[in-house]
């Protein structure tokens, strides 16, 4: 698929997932594309873990409560970086959150490239400790945290794509409105 395609393709997936493996192979493609994305001062904080095994996929969706696009995943891609941020020797603050969305909107799109979907999963990791439940789940060190969860498959259904607003009404040239 062409990237302007993806990209116009691209949506929030939270329907059910066909019974299909996804091939290592393709979830290789699809991390790599997120550490291909653009980092802040080339820090690459984003690191992730690949979960395709049975057992730890269980354990992963017994963490939730039986919602379609969790129950019936059959691969799960982490992101997680520190749980303390640390700052660029040069700057006072750190780029964590920018690097993660860099890195987790590309992936999307490599998903979504490859034919599969996805739906980002970040609030609802910040109730009920499932954030660290899962990092349990996958042997993260208590200074790392999954801030990032993304189930992928071959949607089970064709999903709806939600309607932007016109270009006109959010963009304009070298001065607003």
């Amino acid at each position: 698929m062409e990237l302007f395609e993806a990209i116009a393709q691209r949506y929030s997936y939270r329907g059910a997932f066909e019974q299909k493996p996804v091939p290592e192979e393709d979830l290789r493609k699809i991390v790599q594309a997120g550490l291909d994305a653009p980092s802040g001062k080339n820090l690459q904080t984003t690191q992730f873990i690949i979960i395709n095994d049975p057992a730890t996929l269980d354990r992963i969706k017994a963490v939730f409560s039986g919602q379609p696009f969790i129950a019936t995943a059959p691969a799960f891609i982490a992101a997680f970086y520190d749980v303390e941020e640390q700052a660029a020797s040069e700057f006072p603050y750190t780029f964590e959150v920018e690097d993660a969305a860099a890195a987790v909107q590309t992936i999307l799109l490599a998903i979504t490239g490859l034919g599969y979907a996805s739906v980002w999963l970040d609030g609802v990791l910040r109730n009920e400790q499932r954030a660290e439940k899962i990092g349990k789940a996958i042997g993260l060190p208590d200074a790392k945290k999954v801030r990032i969860l993304l189930p992928v498959g071959v949607a089970a259904e064709k999903g709806p794509r939600k309607q932007k607003q016109p270009f006109a009404e959010r963009v304009w040239f070298n001065t607003w409105k």
